[in-house]
């Protein structure tokens, strides 16, 4: 029987995208998978006239006067807050064109899959089918989404707090003022926590709390 996605996914609705990969294979923990995995949600934003292969071969100038051009157009998403772990990884989002949030995750995970692969000598899925996604339905829930999902290396034990304000992996350094790229839309969770520092402590005031709710939820799903 096919999988049945309940969630609707409507134009200027935000949602939290979740998937994992196949088998719980590690496939984000090399500098190189992580940075391509970074510059395709940063490319597959927008509706795209080449690939993302494509795209590379082209020469610096040509690639930038292509990236003008193509953020003239209407993005699929906005994002506001993202996680990229081993074997999973988190997006927070809001959909901006009708079928935009489906056409930005497929597209992104297609891409990396090929990646991947060529470069693991392997074949088939990498990441589940479907992914999971669950509807934002109040700002109180969004800005604790977004501190789980700013959260995760830390939870994990991948890194700590210390250095969660760097970690240029999740959109946390968006916050904290340590990456100047133009993928993550900070202003709607400041405006709601009232300014940068809040925001932070928010987030930092959560890790012990965070920690042990991860252990009891995989004590009870293992």
């Amino acid at each position: 029987m096919a999988n049945k996605r309940k969630v609707i996914f409507s134009e200027g609705e935000i949602y939290h995208i979740y998937n994992r990969s196949v088998g719980s294979l590690e496939i984000l923990i090399g500098y190189k998978e992580l940075q391509r995995a970074l510059d395709l949600i940063y490319f597959y934003r927008f509706p795209q006239n080449i690939k993302f292969s494509h795209y590379k071969d082209l020469s610096s100038e040509n690639r930038k006067e292509y990236l003008e051009n193509i953020k003239k157009q209407k993005p699929f998403v906005e994002i506001y807050a993202f996680s990229l772990m081993p074997d999973h990884f988190h997006i927070l989002l809001k959909q901006l064109a009708k079928d935009g949030l489906k056409s930005f995750i497929s597209n992104f995970q297609n891409a990396f899959a090929k990646y991947y692969n060529k470069k693991n000598d392997r074949g088939g899925s990498v990441f589940k089918n479907p992914f999971k996604a669950k509807w934002i339905e109040s700002d109180e829930i969004f800005v604790h989404v977004s501190r789980y999902i700013h959260l995760n290396p830390v939870t994990s034990y991948l890194i700590e707090m210390e250095n969660l304000p760097k970690y240029p992996w999740t959109s946390y350094p968006f916050y904290t003022g340590n990456s100047q790229r133009d993928l993550i839309n900070t202003q709607l969770l400041l405006k709601i926590l009232g300014s940068t520092r809040k925001y932070q402590k928010f987030v930092e005031n959560q890790v012990d709390y965070q920690r042990k709710l991860n252990l009891i939820k995989k004590a009870i799903i293992e």
